[in-house]
């Protein structure tokens, strides 16, 4: 699901629907969570569930920068309610959730 939320916040953005956008990005950086807590025979149901498991894993990788990213998709999550994000924060906000992907992806393949 999350490559499916990236590639539709990506049109979204390109038409300038920044609100819209936002939550498609906070959703692919909430799926490959959960993605990486099924490998380990997870669920995770809440946005605190999500919080302690990132928290995990910050903790295993000894890495605060997965924190820092996913709280940068958490300002995404709120904008989609606020709307209080220029385009251009939520574009940068975006590229962050990449970023946090990608670190994500790279801890499921190893």
């Amino acid at each position: 699901m999350n490559r499916k939320y990236l590639t539709e916040g990506e049109a979204l953005l390109a038409k300038g629907d920044s609100t819209q956008a936002s939550e498609k990005f906070w959703g692919a950086a909430a799926e490959i969570v959960k993605a990486v807590a099924a490998n380990r025979d997870l669920e995770l149901r809440t946005h605190v569930d999500l919080w302690e498991f990132v928290t995990k894993l910050r903790d295993e990788l000894n890495e605060p920068e997965i924190t820092r990213l996913f709280g940068l998709a958490g300002m995404l999550h709120q904008n989609f309610y606020e709307a209080s994000m220029t385009l251009e924060a939520v574009k940068d906000h975006a590229e962050a959730v990449k970023g946090f992907i990608s670190k994500l992806e790279n801890l499921m393949k190893g």
